[in-house]
């Protein structure tokens, strides 16, 4: 058995099944880290509660918010899933809001801020309010059927996503809102991600084009608020991230209304007076020693290691996975970056499938909606990683950035544009191959 392979996120990896696979701390750290690993935890799993409250080191809730815990929303440290019939809220589901840039000041704030806030409503609807206050709006998911034949005759039924805001409490909507929906991603194994030399992405950039085979991934490039300047963007379904440090506090901020140091504004907008009205909880409510405990239990949250590698079929799916090309952006195999500051992550041989890199994913789905270079048909390259654990951790197979795809060969036929040839590929294949790639899949 192939070493390397089986341990996908190299040292750091766990072997364990189950509800809590996505939940332990990387194997190689060592046991006096492990506290600082459980006291991020606690701020990751526990609620934040409404000010002014007894618990002040957790308070200051919204007044406007997505989910009142990082848990609620990652769950299990997992995937998070679009609402389901008789669901209140979109629970584990959030919309971003932006507006096309017409005016010059919007074009040169577009450069620095990667969006337009939707004036209103600001650059996420937020359904939860605290008492006092009026949730934003309640997001609406509906489906439409688009069937998909394989060269044998099998049909797949893939669902479409038709998304509706309504009970809108702070007027209209800016008539050209940009709306996309996006389901919590995985947190296994992104201190790894974090470490990849951006080097090493920009070359996988160059050796695509190359080749000419038509993959043509990029970098984004984002703000770093600490730095004030454009960086590579690695994290979120369109990599407008740079660092989990920010992506985190931009999470507080954006989906629990918590300012920090990064963030220092509550959420509302300019035409939203409610978080001026209300108490909150300091300034800023969450402490940068608390965004360095949560930043490192995200950092070593562990990948768990891959299952059924001697399986014949397992074998045979990873072949196809390779001549379809799909590991021209699901990259097999990196390497991290020596760190004496972070010594469990660095150097560590991974195998997270992917390349951080945007693509063109074709009209399927876009979204229109633009992050600083990613257009409204790019999406970075998802992690494949542990993907096989996701029934067992969230008790659903819900995949793609809005959770439309039920199944992972659902996902496979939403690849379009720079992964149409790939895709067609699919789709001439037997029966018997299709479930071949899927097992190999499901073994990672």
């Amino acid at each position: 058995m192939n070493k390397t392979a089986r341990f996908s996120g190299g040292a750091t990896s766990v072997n364990k099944s189950g509800p809590n696979a996505f939940s332990l701390p990387a194997a190689n750290l060592p046991l006096t880290k492990r506290l600082d690993f459980s006291v991020g935890n606690s701020f990751f799993r526990n609620p934040w509660v409404q000010a002014p409250a007894t618990t002040d080191a957790r308070d200051g809730l919204g007044p406007l918010f997505n989910t009142n815990g990082c848990q609620n929303c990652h769950i299990k440290d997992g995937r998070g899933h679009p609402p389901r019939p008789g669901d209140t809220n979109a629970v584990s589901m959030l919309v971003r809001l932006s507006i096309p840039a017409m005016t010059p000041e919007q074009k040169k704030a577009l450069i620095r801020d990667g969006v337009i806030p939707e004036p209103t409503y600001g650059g996420q609807l937020q359904d939860f309010a605290i008492s006092g206050a009026k949730p934003e709006g309640q997001i609406k998911v509906s489906y439409q059927d688009v069937p998909v034949k394989f060269a044998d005759g099998d049909v797949v039924t893939l669902r479409k996503p038709q998304l509706e805001i309504t009970d809108l409490q702070y007027g209209p909507m800016h008539p050209d809102v940009q709306m996309s929906a996006r389901i919590a991603p995985p947190m296994i194994g992104l201190g790894l991600l974090e470490q990849i030399p951006a080097s090493t992405l920009s070359a996988i950039a160059k050796q695509q084009l190359e080749e000419g085979k038509g993959i043509s991934g990029k970098l984004n490039e984002v703000l770093d608020v600490q730095t004030n300047e454009l960086t590579a963007g690695r994290f979120g379904w369109k990599a407008g991230q740079p660092s989990l440090m920010q992506q985190n506090a931009a999470a507080f901020n954006g989906d629990l209304g918590l300012t920090s140091h990064l963030f220092p504004n509550e959420n509302c907008s300019s035409n939203q007076t409610i978080c001026n009205e209300l108490p909150n909880g300091g300034d800023p409510e969450v402490s940068e020693k608390i965004l360095k405990f949560v930043e490192f239990y995200s950092q070593h949250l562990a990948v768990p290691v891959r299952r059924n590698l001697e399986d014949p079929q397992v074998i045979q799916g990873e072949k196809l996975f390779a001549q379809v090309g799909c590991g021209s952006c699901h990259q097999s195999q990196l390497v991290t970056a020596k760190n004496d500051a972070l010594p469990a992550l660095s150097e560590q041989k991974i195998n997270p499938y992917t390349d951080l890199l945007l693509h063109d994913m074709g009209e399927g789905l876009a979204d229109h909606r633009g992050e600083y270079l990613a257009t409204g048909t790019e999406w970075r390259t998802a992690p494949l990683w542990g993907i096989g654990y996701t029934e067992e951790v969230n008790g659903h197979t819900n995949f793609l950035h809005d959770g439309r795809a039920r199944t992972l060969m659902e996902a496979i036929l939403w690849h379009g544009g720079e992964a149409q040839t790939s895709r067609d590929k699919v789709l001439a294949m037997s029966k018997q191959d299709r479930d071949a790639l899927i097992a190999f899949l499901e073994s990672l």
